[in-house]
């Protein structure tokens, strides 16, 4: 399979982010991301207006994000030809995403800051909906703007990348619950905006530049076949949103080292399974950890509680229970992957 890494949840000038489609692309090729998403506020004018497309070694691709009139309730929506109005409830959206043949990641589920007067909390809090597709789990600005403290604060600024640890508890409980019932798929999110702030009223600063945010949170994904630029525009989208849709990705934390060559599969006398797989049968099922570099502390989860643990680059475990299963890997006490479910024997 082919592996892609990408960035995902990103604003530019036609919302509230402050670079444009091209400057943004030229930050995404020189972090050497195979793939962008551009994520405006509701909406799609990049793509109307032909945004679309690779720039040097990148491919730009658009969705947006859309949330109702109190707005709360933001989805990530790939693959859409209209931005659905504000009027809307959450329920109403992302059923109108799954009917037009796209694919919604419900964000920043479990957003809690008071921090920022001017810039609230934005949680999801329209539960009663199966029609998302998955949920954005790791938030680079949600988890830097929660943990803001007035102490804090200056070591924030000057090192946005350091103050990542690992996503919110809450967020990857409920993903293993909701998992439990139907696959859904998690992503990882920069949120970029790359907003410029007036100090002292001498001269303006970029608060977390594009090509900063690009070194963190990344979605890597694997596919069957290559995108290239050779082949037609609409054959990598597909390719690109195919993968997410079905789970065949994972989460890293670029700042703790670069996870590609990540592998998370099981196996069997017949057949390879790979992360958005179900597996039917479980006679002699293994499943098979490895990592890139030097060992680090791999765990492997099921049903939400520990399996497995282990300070290892590669492991290997049989595996006799059914249940969805998962991996995360951390450096010390910060996390560095987290894998999609592999669904066994459900």
């Amino acid at each position: 399979m082919y592996e892609y890494t990408g960035a995902i949840h990103i604003h530019s000038n036609f919302s509230d982010g402050s670079g444009t489609i091209e400057e943004i692309a030229s930050f995404a090729s020189e972090a050497e991301l195979d793939y962008i998403i551009i994520t405006d506020h509701n909406t799609l004018r990049a793509l109307h207006e032909g945004y679309e497309g690779w720039y040097d070694n990148t491919l730009v691709l658009v969705g947006c994000e859309i949330n109702d009139k109190e707005n709360k309730n933001h989805l990530l929506a790939f693959g859409i030809n209209e931005a659905y109005s504000t009027r809307l409830n959450a329920k109403e959206y992302v059923k109108l995403v799954k009917d037009a043949g796209g694919i919604g990641f419900i964000a920043h589920p479990h957003e809690k800051r008071n921090s920022m007067e001017k810039h609230p909390p934005y949680p999801w809090t329209e539960w009663d909906t199966e029609d998302f597709t998955g949920i954005e789990i790791w938030n680079h600005m949600s988890e830097w703007m929660e943990g803001l403290t007035e102490e804090n604060k200056y070591n924030y600024f000057v090192h946005p990348l350091r103050s990542i640890s690992v996503p919110p508890h809450e967020t990857i409980e409920l993903w293993d619950k909701l998992n439990l019932k139907r696959k859904v798929v998690g992503i990882g999110g920069v949120d970029a905006h790359a907003h410029k702030v007036n100090l002292l009223g001498f001269f303006e600063v970029e608060i977390f530049p594009y090509k900063v945010l690009f070194k963190s949170i990344r979605t890597h994904i694997f596919t069957d076949e290559p995108i290239d630029s050779s082949k037609i525009l609409s054959e990598n989208k597909s390719i690109v949103l195919n993968a997410l849709k079905e789970g065949k990705c994972f989460v890293s934390n670029f700042y703790r080292g670069d996870a590609k060559g990540f592998k998370f599969f099981a196996e069997n006398d017949d057949d390879k399974f790979y992360m958005g797989d179900t597996v039917k049968k479980m006679n002699n099922l293994k499943l098979h950890v490895e990592i890139p570099g030097k060992p680090a502390t791999i765990k492997v989860i099921r049903n939400g509680e520990i399996f497995a643990k282990e300070e290892t680059a590669a492991l290997s475990l049989p595996i006799n229970e059914s249940g969805v299963y998962r991996v995360e890997v951390f450096v010390g006490n910060n996390g560095w992957i987290f894998s999609n479910h592999i669904r066994i024997g459900l």
